[in-house]
């Protein structure tokens, strides 16, 4: 019953998020220089001052800023988002057509960082408690900040160079080999060569935070009181590790990992446009060049219940992780 109570409190804390998300977006995008009507008239080659009116009342920018926003807010609550300026295809058609890239994209992303990122942490922390190998913990730590201080689109761009151009080990864009055709295994393998590049470029940010944040809440809990009365009892040094230590520093990390998963959406736009990845990152830097406010409404608002999503989801996880947390209380991670 608790949990819920639990349930309903953070999805109704969602919806007025993602209800606040819509209407300042909405605003913000409005009033962005620059008229989409004009630019439309300007690529089809006619700068008519009528066409342009034209297409202003088509599109219902001729309306008042409220009515505008009524009107979308009641095309979203029923899932019509409207028509893309550009291609006058369904935004919500447009959106949903490109999200699994972006969702694979983000899964191996996530996974790499997470799993790589708090294997190195515990392994530099171990290190470092046990006052041995301390090269290995410098090592890590220092390959870490290099990581963590290095631009995303220069390691996307050294990456490209180095295995793509120089060795030719991996495919530099797309997400599969144009006009191949393949199917079953062989296309899953292709697009598993075209993950790796984008997967790493991605991921290195947030693996350096997880080896730095596990490290440091690991060596903060090795010294207190009950892993130390553990150790006094005999317990093996590899059982207090995963059994005390391990449980209780993973609360930061799984902090940071709802942040991350929030952030990937973001960091997904630049990544996806050096690589091509035909995902919604991509589909949001074309349509601010084209300045399609209709589709970076959508897409704006499909990130925003990602993240939303995503928060839930770390809520639930730390309730698991740590049963004393209470629902609304001290502990959430929204």
């Amino acid at each position: 019953m608790r949990f819920l109570s639990f349930l309903a409190s953070r999805l109704g804390k969602a919806i007025l998020v993602v209800l606040g998300v819509v209407v300042i977006n909405f605003f913000l995008i409005r009033l962005a220089p620059g008229d989409p009507a004009e630019v439309l008239a300007g690529q089809a080659g006619a700068g008519d001052p009528a066409f342009v009116q034209q297409l202003r009342q088509q599109f219902g920018l001729d309306q008042p800023l409220l009515v505008q926003l009524g009107i979308y807010l009641k095309g979203v609550a029923t899932l019509d988002l409207g028509y893309s300026y550009r291609s006058q295809l369904p935004v919500l058609d447009l959106i949903l057509e490109r999200l699994p890239a972006t969702f694979l994209l983000m899964a191996c992303a996530f996974v790499f960082s997470l799993v790589l990122g708090v294997l190195l942490g515990v392994l530099a922390a171990r290190v470092r408690y046990a006052n041995k190998r301390r090269w290995l913990d410098s090592g890590i730590m220092t390959g870490a900040l290099l990581l963590y201080a290095t631009p995303l689109f220069w390691l996307s761009l050294m990456g490209i160079l180095l295995f793509s151009v120089l060795l030719g080990w991996l495919p530099a864009f797309g997400m599969e080999t144009v006009g191949a055709n393949l199917q079953g295994w062989e296309r899953a393998w292709d697009i598993a060569q075209h993950l790796v590049l984008p997967t790493v470029t991605l991921g290195c940010f947030f693996m350096a935070v997880y080896v730095r944040l596990t490290r440091a809440s690991m060596l903060e809990v090795i010294g207190m009181d009950f892993v130390k009365t553990a150790r006094a009892k005999g317990v093996p040094a590899g059982r207090v590790i995963r059994s005390h230590v391990l449980r209780n520093a993973l609360l930061p990390v799984i902090t940071f990992a709802g942040i991350q998963l929030g952030q990937m959406a973001g960091g997904a736009v630049l990544t996806e446009t050096v690589f091509a990845w035909p995902g919604i990152g991509r589909l949001m830097f074309d349509a601010l060049l084209q300045r399609d406010y209709q589709l970076l409404l959508g897409i704006f608002l499909a990130t925003s219940i990602m993240v939303v999503v995503f928060n839930l989801i770390t809520d639930m996880v730390y309730r698991w992780v740590d049963p004393r947390i209470a629902a609304g209380g001290h502990g959430g991670a929204a």
